[in-house]
């Protein structure tokens, strides 16, 4: 394990309250162990060297609770911008799991990105935050098909596992969905991709699929990615290339087609799709503590 100095663990984040709502951004770890070859996180405006060798911060804890004890708005912290909250390193080190004590003590409410089953060790801690402040969890899912996901998330529990998961956190109580998030171009932006997703979501009591219809690539991750695309799919990295070239946002030849078919699905299914909703209605939960002192 590589530690690295900082000053600083959570920041505020005003364009944060347009993403899922959150007050606060803060990574815990720099880099991931999961080798998913889409991640945006390698691109080189997040100045992460080594991606792929999971690093924490000296003295991590000790600097968050100070900051956590100094802040007056009690609002969502969000875990997992850069790299997942539940690598692997997490099962042994904790550090995520004592972050989330520290979010409990100090009555802050959170927000999760993880690809992981490793969170439901944390479900005790979780629904405790929940019965104080709100509580959002993003299950990533970009692929419906277990095969597929292999090959583009390497190192990342099966997407059957992750939608297990969902429906046991579901079942408990917390507000939880999918991020499907990227849909990568000639590959998973698919009909069948997207209904499966969603089929599978609703069975397993998803509150909101959010998605883009596409994936960014910039400097260093773009390299990165078609490389990888070539070496799995050889022949795929030209068709990037032709189409997508050196652009940022790189959306689904069939976007409109797709998105109009999500929209519909979810719609049908009374799923959350747009992010001023999700918002509305995770924050909109009356506290688990104020719903039992009501009876």
């Amino acid at each position: 394990m590589e530690y690295v100095k900082t000053r600083t663990i959570m920041t505020k984040s005003d364009q944060g309250k347009k993403w899922f709502g959150i007050d606060y951004q803060m990574n815990l770890y720099k880099g991931c162990s999961f080798g998913c070859i889409y991640c945006d996180s390698r691109s080189d405006c997040y100045h992460i060297n080594n991606f792929d060798i999971v690093k924490t911060k000296v003295n991590v804890l000790e600097i968050l609770e100070g900051e956590l004890a100094s802040k007056g708005l009690k609002g969502v912290v969000n875990f997992g911008t850069l790299s997942d909250p539940y690598n692997k390193e997490e099962e042994h080190l904790e550090i995520t799991r004592n972050a989330l004590k520290l979010i409990l003590k100090y009555g802050f409410g959170v927000s999760i990105d993880t690809k992981s089953d490793l969170i439901l060790r944390d479900l005790d801690l979780l629904t405790e935050i929940a019965k104080k402040n709100s509580v959002i969890i993003k299950i990533s899912i970009t692929c419906a098909d277990d095969e597929m996901a292999r090959r583009v998330e390497p190192f990342v529990p099966s997407s059957k596992r992750r939608f297990e998961v969902l429906k046991k956190l579901r079942e408990a109580g917390l507000y939880v969905g999918v991020l499907m998030t990227p849909v990568l171009p000639f590959l998973t932006d698919t009909e069948d991709n997207i209904r499966e997703i969603i089929k599978k979501g609703k069975k397993a009591d998803a509150k909101f699929i959010y998605t883009k219809m596409g994936m960014n690539l910039r400097t260093n991750q773009r390299d990165y990615y078609y490389q990888k695309i070539e070496e799995l799919y050889p022949g795929l990295s030209s068709d990037y290339e032709a189409v997508y070239g050196r652009k940022y946002l790189c959306s689904s030849l069939q976007y409109r087609h797709l998105m109009e078919l999500f929209l519909n699905l979810c719609h049908q299914n009374g799923i959350l799709t747009e992010m001023e909703d999700i918002i509305a209605d995770y924050k909109k939960v009356i506290p688990m503590n104020e719903q039992i002192s009501l009876f």
